[in-house]
């Protein structure tokens, strides 16, 4: 199963997504959001693509808030991912996911936030922040990642230069 996985779009508006992230997909078989959405309508657009599901991040508002959770927690192919944005107050973005999921144990958490790509392993689980296909702030590139589930889990970072 190909999920694509993006995060912090920070759009207003649909029509926007960056080609190489819809490049991707067209072929995607889930699309996971980890919050900071912005509008709805990115919402909208990515359904457009095949089935979604995410969590609402700090700059969404209610008319997010109102239909997708804080976080979340899925089962892909006997593997649990669970889903968080990442926000508060003190400690690291990627101690605030961990922390979400401190009673669950998934085999893969995915957060956002920071915009900060990465893929790392702590201990046996996987973390997974994809960056911004939208919003690099001072990084070289926008990205965007690919997690590959079938007996075992593959995941990747896409970098690109162009978000048009």
């Amino acid at each position: 199963m190909k999920i694509v996985v993006t995060a912090d779009t920070h759009l207003k508006e649909a029509g926007k997504l960056p080609t190489r992230l819809a490049m991707e997909l067209q072929s995607a078989d889930f699309i996971i959001h980890a919050g900071d959405l912005k509008s709805p309508d990115v919402y909208t657009e990515l359904l457009e693509y095949g089935d979604v599901t995410g969590v609402y991040g700090n700059i969404d508002g209610d008319d997010i808030r109102g239909h997708l959770p804080a976080k979340q927690t899925l089962d892909v192919a006997g593997f649990t991912i669970g889903v968080v944005h990442g926000h508060g107050d003190k400690k690291t973005t990627e101690k605030r996911a961990l922390e979400a999921f401190n009673d669950d144990q998934p085999d893969v958490i995915i957060f956002g936030h920071s915009h900060i790509p990465m893929i790392r392993y702590l201990k046996k689980q996987l973390l997974l922040n994809p960056g911004s296909p939208t919003d690099k702030r001072a990084l070289p590139y926008y990205s965007f990642a690919i997690l590959e589930v079938t007996d075992e889990i593959h995941a990747e970072l896409i970098f690109f230069k162009d978000k048009n």
